[in-house]
């Protein structure tokens, strides 16, 4: 029996990257899905890729930096589907590469709405109804960023680490309710968004992580989205308040490679 049958899941940022691939996976375990992003047009695809494996999907467009459309997501999940089983909040943007005095503070703004309130919002709204079916699951998406330090991302890492302290208040708070609520830490993973941290910084960075990670390589949408199909199953129904590391061995090792940061004539 596939491990998520009968279950709805609202995956925020869930066009694209590591979201799509949560998505994707919950769907094959037999999960009806409701996907909220900014990118319309690779939602659509998401959704179209779902129902075609035969599952149940919807799309709707959703700004994470706004709560009220994380509402809106949620009471369209289960207007559509009559339940909310799982949240992914996945959603998630990378500003960083400078220094903390250097960040302005519309770029600081931005980041805590999109990486942090979001996580706050998307809880908001769906405990209510977790609450009153006795269960649920919470996946909250965290970093390894969250974890160890790296020069130029002070916020990013501050919003990460806000995240899993929040996850562990929570499963104390809900567990009362059979409410689970775990975070991920992903090391680096091949998605559209650290594509566009090497494009706007360098080649070289894409090899310092490679470097970074003691497995040698970089991690793939799919294996965080595994992690989160456990996290979201019955097997899982004993954990809670944690943060799983699906990072490559990351965190385990220093990160900080100075001289690969800057180009070789630097």
């Amino acid at each position: 029996m596939a491990r998520l049958t009968n279950k709805v899941a609202v995956i925020t940022g869930g066009a694209n990257g590591i979201g799509r691939s949560i998505a994707e996976a919950m769907a094959a375990e037999g999960a009806s899905i409701a996907i909220g992003d900014i990118a319309d047009d690779a939602g659509a695809e998401t959704v179209a890729a779902i129902e075609a494996s035969g599952a149940r999907a919807v799309y709707r467009p959703c700004d994470v930096a706004n709560g009220a459309d994380i509402k809106a997501l949620i009471e369209a999940a289960i207007a559509e589907f009559g339940r909310l089983d799982i949240l992914v909040n996945n959603a998630a943007v990378a500003i960083g590469g400078m220094p903390v005095h250097e960040m302005t503070d519309a770029q600081w703004d931005r980041l805590i709405a999109t990486n942090l309130s979001s996580v706050f919002h998307g809880c908001k709204h769906a405990l209510p109804h977790m609450i009153a079916a006795k269960s649920g699951s919470i996946i909250n998406m965290a970093s390894a960023q969250g974890h160890v330090g790296l020069d130029g991302w002070t916020a990013y890492a501050g919003a990460k680490g806000a995240i899993m302290s929040m996850t562990r208040q929570m499963a104390v708070e809900f567990g009362k309710h059979n409410v689970r609520v775990n975070s991920i830490s992903p090391g680096t993973i091949a998605t559209p968004m650290n594509e566009k941290v090497v494009a706007d910084l360098g080649e070289h960075v894409a090899k310092a992580w490679v470097l970074m990670h003691p497995i040698g390589r970089i991690g793939k949408p799919e294996e965080v989205a595994e992690a989160a199909v456990y996290l979201a199953s019955d097997l899982a129904g004993f954990t809670t308040g944690i943060d799983l590391r699906v990072d490559g061995g990351l965190t385990a090792t220093p990160r900080f490679l100075p001289d690969l940061f800057k180009p070789d004539d630097a």
